[in-house]
């Protein structure tokens, strides 16, 4: 699987993946279309590492940091799969960290 390019989920969000390295490693930015923040959504950094697999149905995972409009980090896991139609297909998932005010609040920080 190549990350290289950009990639669409579901519900529209859109990543690009600017190169992956001959280490697995990766960089790109991350266009949500989804938000509870009051900023205007914008393009955020995302890292990551892939690891490379000769049957090319490889996992991988990144780190996308929201801070342009947001205080929250989100990280996501996923594997490459070659679908049916011969599209390569990344099934994730993925977790929020918002900040909260104090640590009696922590319950409701990670979704």
């Amino acid at each position: 699987c190549n990350l290289t390019g950009w990639w669409e989920n579901d519900l529209g969000s859109k990543m690009q993946v600017f190169k992956v390295g001959n280490d697995g490693t990766f960089s790109g930015e991350y266009h949500t279309a989804v938000s509870s923040a009051k900023k205007p959504i914008q393009p955020s950094p995302l890292t990551g590492s892939q690891h490379l697999d000769e049957d090319g149905q490889c996992t991988f995972g990144f780190t996308v940091n929201w801070k342009k409009f947001s205080d929250s980090t989100a990280v996501f896991v996923g594997q490459c799969f070659n679908g049916e139609d011969g599209k390569e297909v990344l099934h994730t998932s993925w977790l929020l960290r918002e900040k909260v005010d104090s640590e009696p609040d922590d319950w409701k920080a990670t979704r």
